[in-house]
């Protein structure tokens, strides 16, 4: 097949094959094409096959040319067209523009994300005139579900959760329509022939209410949340528990019998002026809010209205969403406050999605359940966005954007089929086919064996859905990874090669890849901060400066290896890394010495500092790190935020991020923000971030009063002053040379999900000069590691098929690299 441009004489008339891939399976546009080939009178068909779209045409090359343009322009807003191939006809064609029968085969087209409920869906179900009013499940070619009911592609009924539910004649005449929106809209359903739903008790006893008041069972269902009960919903991908986002007492017993102490909850509104109460709304966040994707968006809390404090204990922001399916619309007509919308589940373990289940794993939170009788075949998170740096930036990747494709850059187009695993937190894996990714939806923690379990059965699905058998695994290099240890057994049962990714490099390829870098582009500096990955050299690092690109990397900087006191207990215990960083720069003389006039210093003082001390010098249980993640801890322990204990990964950092003064940051000059030095480190002489200057002048801040926002404003603006000094640093060369070493820096990892930092670190690299490289479709975090491991995979297995003369293409080094 040719490009489309090869069609050019205005008037023959002519047989073409066109050939559409990318997102065109149930999104109504077979019937989009119908439409415009009979406004355009041309003959023909159109069909779904296992490439996507497949359409013959006869007619004028000049119509054909139209249509071929109006697939561009005019698509259903669902749909995304990723090539449109030309040829010359084959075969007969029929004499009039057709829509024929799915043709069967290997899989290489798209499934779409599921799809909040459109504004036509929403107007019938809420007009009294209309066959579904008030029908929970009403959905359209333009909305509904996808991925959460699919068990096999092509995309039609049989092959998803509502083949058990036979079309009425009415349905079914929709269905079979060109010239309606519902045409092959596999979901179709209306009162008479679709999934239902019902008010439950989880204990199984009877109950009624007041018919006058409740007009049916999603109706009552928002009745018990109005009254200060919490009620399980069957949503989209998985069971929800919803109450009354402005009831205290009920907010808190939620957190007591969910198990989940102060992580935010999610919050779902009926429309954006109750969101507006709370928060401002931006017109970019208005789109996100009301777009297919409906995710949840995080907002500055900054309305007229205040929501309870445990709502998002210590935070500055709220995550809002609108109802993403017409039972959520439905229930909330009548609810002009917000409800917390969580996940159903106890803390850290997935959502519930069997029926059998709900009961027992939710019954001690909820005493209803708003339940219906159509299955759900794949789990799928709520997704969480926000606008940060004037970009919408995903922070996890699930409903409304998984499983979409992308198309990998230049340089690609020969890379093998692989499999990468991912990591350990905030899970995803990553399918390479045919030159694009899929990038699984958020599978969760996988240390929670059912967390594993559901990850198992996805990498399962997606072979199924995507007809992918790889021909090789990557995974992280962490010998002790869930993921990396299936892998290894998998590769060994299928007699697969295994390529060992580096965790930091993985992160700066992942964000090489979402901004289309070429494969054979110049290296760029990778500033990767985050908790922790597992490092080349074998230590634990976390804070990293690599020179990199997708075939190797060169770690030219990092930051200061502290002691992890106690292991994975300094992760949930922020005084472990305040008093490990104290020690490093001054010991306990020296700290009681100048500021034993502290709190801080009497709380130290209560630790068991012997055992301590003896565990840093004997190295038992205290594995250095250079991690960003632990620093930001120590601070926050140091300001009394999260001292103790923290609740969830990363609240003490979030909460430091939310406690920034903004007129600090704007106004105060940069001689305020605590100073970081950069020596070099003993043995190796790597470049480090050295923090004994700024712990000097916290502590001095502290013995001075200075209010806890102000100090963390200079902390942040300090951090980066010191970030953007290390890229200048590096950039010059080993010995000075005019020709810098990179112009390019791709920032990744979790730290960089904290909006102060990111925007302050990328403006002054910025002003410096450098071309700055960020996420935005793909999580800085964890959850983003999968395509990046992909991506190097494939370029090392490219590299492998080249000739061997040409060698390795990389800027940096051959692959793979340590220290």
């Amino acid at each position: 097949m040719t490009d489309c441009s090869s069609i050019a004489q205005p008037d023959a008339n002519v047989g073409a094959e066109i050939r559409v891939r990318g997102r065109v399976q149930g999104v109504g546009f077979r019937p989009a094409i119908w439409r415009f080939a009979r406004e355009l009178g041309l003959s023909g068909d159109v069909r779904n096959d296992a490439d996507g779209v497949l359409i013959r045409l006869y007619g004028s090359e000049r119509t054909i040319a139209a249509l071929i343009a109006r697939i561009h322009t005019d698509s259903p807003p669902l749909a995304r067209i990723d090539a449109v191939e030309t040829g010359p006809g084959r075969g007969g064609l029929p004499g009039q523009f057709v829509i024929a029968g799915s043709l069967t085969g290997g899989a290489n087209t798209q499934v779409a994300p599921d799809a909040a409920i459109c504004a036509e869906c929403a107007e019938e179900i809420t007009s009294p005139f209309g066959r579904r009013y008030r029908y929970p499940f009403t959905n359209c070619t333009n909305c509904g579900p996808r991925l959460s009911i699919v068990n096999a592609i092509p995309y039609d009924r049989a092959t998803t959760t509502m083949a058990p539910f036979v079309m009425c004649a009415a349905c079914r005449a929709e269905y079979e329509d060109p010239a309606d929106r519902r045409f092959h809209a596999e979901a179709i359903a209306c009162h008479a022939c679709g999934p239902r739903a019902k008010l439950v008790r989880f204990d199984g006893h009877a109950f009624t209410f007041d018919q006058f008041s409740m007009m049916d069972d999603v109706d009552a269902a928002c009745g018990l949340i109005k009254n200060g009960e919490i009620v399980a919903i069957k949503g989209l991908g998985g069971y929800q528990l919803a109450c009354d986002a402005t009831k205290t007492d009920v907010v808190a017993r939620l957190r007591r019998t969910k198990h989940r102490d102060a992580k935010p909850f999610a919050l779902m509104a009926r429309d954006l002026d109750v969101i507006r109460r709370y928060c401002s709304v931006s017109a970019e966040e208005e789109a996100l809010l009301t777009a297919p994707s409906a995710p949840i968006v995080l907002l500055e809390a900054n309305g007229p209205g205040r929501l309870p404090d445990t709502i998002a204990p210590g935070l500055a922001t709220l995550g809002f969403m609108l109802p993403t399916t017409p039972m959520h619309l439905l229930m909330l007509r009548r609810m002009a406050r917000p409800v917390v919308m969580t996940s159903g589940n106890l803390s850290d373990e997935p959502q519930v999605v069997l029926d059998a289940e709900a009961g027992e794993r939710l019954g001690g939170i909820a005493s209803y359940a708003l339940i219906h009788d159509r299955e759900i075949a794949n789990r799928i998170d709520d997704s969480v966005v926000r606008v940060v740096g004037g970009r919408v930036r995903l922070l996890r990747r699930a409903r409304g954007y998984a499983p979409e494709w992308m198309v990998l850059p230049r340089g690609f187009e020969a890379a093998p089929d692989v499999l990468a695993m991912g990591g350990e937190l905030k899970s995803t894996f990553c399918l390479l086919n045919n030159g694009a990714a899929i990038l699984s939806q958020h599978q969760g923690d996988l240390e929670d064996a059912r967390c594993f379990d559901d990850y198992r059965k996805n990498l399962a699905l997606y072979a199924r859905l995507f007809d992918h058998a790889p021909a090789a695994l990557a995974v992280d290099l962490h010998p002790e990874y869930l993921s990396s240890k299936f892998a290894h057994e998998r590769a060994v049962a299928d007699e697969l090669p295994l390529i060992e990714v580096q965790h930091h490099h993985a992160h700066v390829a992942s964000c090489l890849a979402e901004n289309n870098y070429p494969l054979d582009a110049p290296a760029v500096l990778g500033i990767v901060l985050d908790g922790l990955g597992w490092g080349g050299d074998g230590t634990l690092w976390g804070g990293e400066f690599l020179l990199a690109d997708y075939r190797g990397y060169r770690r030219l900087g990092t930051f200061k290896p502290v002691p992890m006191i106690g292991g994975a207990h300094a992760v949930r215990e922020p005084w472990r890394n305040l008093y490990a960083h104290l020690m490093a720069e001054m010991k306990w003389p020296e700290f009681s010495m100048n500021f034993d006039q502290l709190a801080l210093h009497g709380y130290l003082s209560g630790k068991p500092r012997s055992t301590l001390d003896a565990m840093i010098k004997k190295g038992i249980n205290a594995l250095p790190a250079s991690s960003c993640g632990r620093l930001f801890d120590a601070v926050a322990a140091a300001l009394d935020v999260c001292r103790e204990r923290q609740a969830y990964e990363g609240e003490a950092a979030a909460r430091l991020e939310a406690l920034v003064d903004p007129d600090t940051m704007l106004n105060e000059g940069d001689e305020l923000g605590y100073p970081l030095t950069i020596p070099n480190l003993p043995g190796s002489g790597l470049p480090y971030i050295e923090p004994r200057a700024m712990w000097a002048a916290v502590l001095g801040d502290l013995i001075l009063n200075t209010p806890a926002p102000v100090m963390a404003a200079r902390f942040h603006k300090g951090l980066a002053i010191s970030i953007v000094a290390m890229t200048r640093k590096l950039a010059g060369g080993e010995d000075d040379a005019t020709q810098p070493r990179f112009s390019t820096v791709a920032l990744s990892g979790g730290c960089f999900q904290n909006r102060v930092l990111f925007q302050e670190v990328s403006r002054r690299l910025g002003q410096a000069k450098f071309s700055v490289l960020s996420h935005a479709q793909v999580p800085a975090n964890d959850g983003g590691l999968a395509l990046g491991q992909a991506a190097i995979a494939a370029a090392h297995l490219i590299d492998k098929q080249r000739p061997s003369t040409e060698g390795s293409r990389s800027c940096v080094s051959a692959f793979p690299d340590a220290s």
